[in-house]
């Protein structure tokens, strides 16, 4: 395309699946139907058995709800036009669709990083505090968190979709994934993008850097604690509470910040390493929380045996 130096958005961006390997997209696309699969059921058996469960009605299980809502999300977001490529090869997406898709999928990610912060804040009260524990999170103060880390994520990434429309395109319109990401459109303007790359940065750094630094500093306080503990089975078992949020939080947070590195420093990095990491980031912890969860947590697998042995009988 020729450039003229007028104002121009092209009206639809071209996805791209795996690089190297689009023969294979029928075939790659069972694993990924795997994953879509395992994420979409087994959060809904998350919710499920919490929603059913009275014993588990306590602020750790409803900050998993969150968690289970948000992967929820996340899956749906990206869950059609990955599959609509790997299946169908559509490759085109609107401008507007993918600003929104874009939108919805950094706010997810957002949510994501806050809950797992309101988790590992949980737990710290929980080891830390015991007897305190039910004052401090009181149904009405998980809710209001919950409300928090919502909004948060909506208002700071409001600007975003509306930076990237003020953009001029020009040349190349294929997007480096099967789903539209913030730093991918943007490179694919011919105009100054020192605005969106500053904001995306501090957005960035003041929403997930400082949850992440949060959290090791939750654990850094739980370890203080489990440490003062008497005996050995005190210790063990405090931290067994807290091994599938920190399984969460690692499942997370790599595959983002490898991300991220990617698209700001990797530029020289083979295409393939970029779509593993972004594909992984996106689709594994969705899919991989619930059985997290499920194997690591006695009382959501008790409550899953009791409700499959109602079912039965």
């Amino acid at each position: 395309w020729e450039f003229n130096g007028s104002f121009y958005q092209p009206s639809a961006f071209l996805m791209m699946g795996i690089p190297g390997l689009e023969a294979l997209h029928p075939w790659i696309s069972i694993p990924f139907c795997a994953l879509y699969l395992s994420a979409l059921l087994g959060n809904c058996v998350i919710l499920f058995i919490i929603r059913t469960t009275a014993s588990l009605h306590e602020p750790m299980y409803y900050f998993l709800s969150m968690l289970a809502v948000t992967d929820l999300g996340l899956a749906l977001c990206t869950l059609p036009t990955t599959l609509g490529l790997f299946w169908f090869n559509v490759r085109r997406i609107a401008f507007d669709a993918c600003l929104t898709q874009m939108y919805f999928i950094h706010i997810l990610s957002f949510i994501e990083s806050s809950v797992l912060l309101a988790m590992a804040f949980d737990r710290f009260v929980a080891i830390s505090h015991p007897l305190r524990h039910p004052a401090i999170l009181t149904k009405s103060t998980v809710l209001k968190i919950g409300l928090a880390i919502v909004l948060r994520g909506m208002v700071s990434l409001l600007p975003i979709p509306f930076l990237l429309k003020r953009l001029t395109y020009c040349g190349r319109t294929e997007l480096s994934h099967s789903f539209c990401f913030h730093p991918d459109i943007m490179n694919l303007a011919c105009a100054d993008i020192k605005v969106n790359v500053f904001y995306g940065m501090i957005v960035l750094l003041s929403t997930v850097g400082m949850d992440f630094i949060f959290i090791v500093l939750s654990y850094i306080l739980i370890i203080r604690t489990v440490i003062s503990l008497t005996t050995r089975e005190e210790c063990l078992k405090a931290l067994n509470t807290c091994v599938s949020h920190i399984c969460a939080v690692l499942v997370f947070f790599i595959p983002m910040i490898g991300l991220s590195m990617i698209h700001r420093f990797g530029r020289n990095l083979p295409p393939l390493v970029n779509t593993l990491v972004a594909y992984t980031y996106l689709i594994i912890p969705p899919a991989l929380n619930p059985v997290i969860y499920s194997i690591k947590s006695t009382h959501i697998r008790e409550a899953l045996l009791r409700a499959l042995c109602r079912k039965r009988g």
